[in-house]
């Protein structure tokens, strides 16, 4: 068994979305809450460093980042989109909070290549597989995988890199990221149609780029099928060094952003499969990020069925 290692911080919690907003602090206190029912030794916790700017210049231009930083207000919300969208808000202790969660998977790199842990966990917040180059969306602004990514392949000199998203969101702007970059495999399972839209099979980037959309009310059984043949044997055949996850837990069937049909247990399965890759090609490393996931109890069973995949 794997010892894990989870980055979160406080800060992340006080990041505000305002009343009846689905991305809220609740979420990862369901999640920090059932870490600490599972009251393993094996698993510990960890502060996330904040970011630098240096790092996050990997994917993001210093612009992007002071546009988006100077957007903050002193009290309320400011939307970042245009209406009748703008749910990607920010708030007066947002900066804070997107340091951490990015600082998190930075944090978790320097841990895993010191060979101090093999499975890491970021339990932050906001999520960040929508955000883009130039361009926040998706209750997202700094793609905290895709940073974590460049920082492996430059700071550690890392080679192939595959990131497994099985968020039920399409991550638009991983993919945008990386879709000319053959050095990084970006396999992404999804329902279709769904925000944000992107996400056809027909986006295959480089040969890197490996979607594949599902329909709403796809069942557990075939989830998980396509998931391993799609998905997965691509992943294999890549034979990646590092393995980065999008963990989005709202293809669970409570799910209220989206009808797809897993429970819980299903996480487990998915990421067992994940780690016997890992173990094979990989040496066993993997980090998995908290991207999405909306209902409470979902979210807290989840968590425990994925960190002990990830503990096998």
């Amino acid at each position: 068994m794997e010892n894990i290692t989870v980055y979160s911080h406080n800060d992340c919690l006080i990041k505000d979305n305002g009343e009846n907003h689905p991305e809220r602090k609740e979420r990862l206190e369901s999640i920090l809450n059932s870490i600490k029912d599972i009251n393993s030794p094996s698993i510990s916790l960890k502060e996330a460093p904040l970011a630098d700017f240096e790092s996050i210049n990997l994917v993001h231009p210093q612009s992007y980042l002071d546009e988006l930083f100077s957007m903050i207000p002193s009290h309320g919300l400011v939307g970042v989109e245009k209406e009748p969208y703008a749910d990607t808000l920010l708030c007066s202790n947002s900066k804070e909070a997107i340091l951490r969660a990015c600082g998190a998977g930075i944090g978790a790199v320097n841990e895993m290549m010191k060979g101090n842990s093999k499975r890491l966990f970021c339990a932050v917040r906001p999520p960040g597989h929508h955000a883009e180059t130039i361009r926040a969306n998706g209750f997202c602004f700094i793609n905290n995988v895709a940073v974590a990514a460049r920082y492996l392949q430059s700071r550690y000199d890392v080679g192939r890199i595959a990131i497994i998203d099985f968020d039920v969101h399409h991550g638009n702007g991983t993919q945008e990221i990386f879709y000319n970059d053959e050095s990084v495999l970006y396999a992404s399972i999804h329902q279709h149609p769904l925000f944000p839209g992107t996400g056809l099979e027909s986006e295959t980037g480089v040969g890197n780029i490996f979607n594949a959309p599902i329909e709403s009310g796809t069942s557990s059984s075939d989830f998980l099928k396509i998931f391993k043949e799609r998905i997965l044997k691509n992943v294999s055949q890549f034979q990646p060094e590092v393995i980065l996850i999008s963990a989005g837990f709202d293809a669970h069937k409570r799910d209220p952003l989206a009808t797809v049909n897993l429970d819980s247990n299903d996480f487990y399965t998915l990421t067992k499969e994940i780690v016997d890759i890992a173990n094979h090609y990989s040496n066993g490393r993997i980090i998995s990020f908290l991207e999405g996931g909306y209902d409470l109890l979902a979210l807290s069973e989840c968590i425990k069925f994925h960190l002990k995949g990830l503990s096998e």
